[in-house]
């Protein structure tokens, strides 16, 4: 890799890991009451989240940057998809953490997978590596709405 490529990526993973910083201050603020929430089956320990997070934040953010650093003609629009499903991520955490909107979280984190489905499309068509390396993020995510929405359904009322 050239000296003047290997920016972007620390570059693109800093402020990925940044966003998540800022997301994450709900998690703190709201993290209390989480932990009195009835939970559905397979919950994992909250110690887990944080490690989970932070490995697929620097995957999306070495994705992004091997997008950033092709000259494919796609690259704006999977470049955009990126920030947007990045955005959407970011503003889950205060609807759950934050608000307690634990079914609108649910919707929300719907959104989010099928940009995440998008973006991995997208970065694929470019790079098949980067685009590869999203689908953990992708399973995480699907199984974060199974948590997101037994959370929902088993703290109504």
């Amino acid at each position: 890799m050239k000296a003047g490529k290997f920016k972007p990526y620390i570059l693109s993973v800093l402020i990925t890991l940044a966003v998540a910083f800022l997301s994450g201050i709900a998690v703190y603020v709201g993290n209390p009451a989480f932990e009195q929430l009835v939970k559905p089956p397979l919950t994992p320990p909250s110690s887990v989240f944080p490690v989970a997070w932070t490995i697929l934040y620097v995957l999306m953010g070495i994705g992004a940057a091997m997008i950033w650093n092709s000259t494919d003609e796609k690259r704006d629009n999977a470049l955009f998809i990126y920030a947007a499903q990045l955005l959407f991520n970011a503003l889950w955490s205060p609807l759950f953490f934050g608000l307690k909107a634990y079914c609108l979280s649910f919707v929300w984190i719907l959104l989010i997978w099928v940009l995440i489905l998008m973006m991995i499309t997208a970065f694929f068509r470019i790079s098949r590596i980067a685009g590869l390396i999203q689908i953990p993020y992708l399973l995480w995510v699907t199984f974060a709405a199974y948590l997101n929405l037994g959370i929902c359904l088993l703290n109504r009322g």
